[in-house]
């Protein structure tokens, strides 16, 4: 499986996010909900910026879905999607086989669990089994520990304990976001991004803290570690970086 997966990987996969709170395009710092900064009043346009500018997937998350439980924002879901050429991964609020259905309906490519995995990993599994290959799996840490409910609620299991516990799951890769680090352009966490690859043979996405094109340099050293791709958010919104730029040094890689 992982070598199958492997080869879907040649290079690193650059992600832009979109993230939707209130049907309107925002980014939060640290997933702080009074901490946020609007950057458009439509979503979709947002998204078709990243895909013009040559970005072969999208990260989309329903925060207010991530924070409720349920989905909040699907008309807005559904605009982006049909928007889009490319494929739309999916996260927030998803916590039941029927919703992870309207949402493949509605065209969304790949769904992201989250919570479920925790307290409901049986569910995780039946969708995995349903849905073979369109199921990632997101562990978000703040200082080395698994956070869920929107990450509102702390955890005493650390992320990679979280990662072994998933892996008999059948999830397609993981996606790891540096809590502390998300929307603050501090540069993402190196060592433990290498020790979380390392300790699991599925493939990791990265998320949180990225500012520079150096940033993205030292992540693609992590691919012989099972680094698969990169989410880039506040730094691709407020110019720190260019997606073209970025795109242009995967690609000489």
């Amino acid at each position: 499986m992982y070598e199958e997966l492997s080869e879907r990987y040649l290079t690193l996969l650059i992600i832009p996010a979109v993230d939707i709170k209130g049907g309107k395009c925002v980014r939060l710092e640290q997933g702080l909900m009074d901490r946020e900064t609007l950057f458009s009043e439509r979503p979709e346009q947002m998204a078709l910026q990243w895909e013009k500018k040559g970005a072969k997937r999208l990260h989309l998350i329903d925060l207010d879905g991530a924070f409720q439980g349920a989905p909040v924002n699907k008309e807005i879901i559904k605009n982006v999607v049909n928007t889009l050429s490319i494929p739309v991964e999916l996260g927030g609020g998803i916590r039941s086989l029927e919703t992870i259905e309207e949402y493949l309906d509605l065209g969304v490519t790949d769904i992201i669990m989250g919570t479920t995995a925790l307290k409901n990993p049986d569910l995780v599994k039946m969708a995995c089994e349903r849905y073979p290959g369109r199921i990632l799996l997101g562990i978000d840490s703040k200082d080395g520990y698994v956070s869920v409910e929107g990450w509102t609620e702390a955890t005493k299991i650390t992320a990679i304990d979280m990662a072994k516990r998933c892996e008999g799951l059948g999830v397609r890769s993981f996606i790891f976001t540096d809590i502390k680090r998300d929307g603050m352009k501090a540069g993402p966490n190196i060592e433990a991004i290498k020790r979380f690859s390392e300790a699991t043979n599925i493939p990791v996405i990265v998320a949180g803290g990225i500012s520079s094109l150096k940033d993205i340099e030292n992540l693609l050293k992590l691919e012989k570690n099972g680094v698969s791709g990169v989410i880039i958010g506040r730094a691709l919104y407020d110019g720190s970086v260019k997606l073209e730029h970025i795109l242009s040094i995967v690609a000489k890689k």
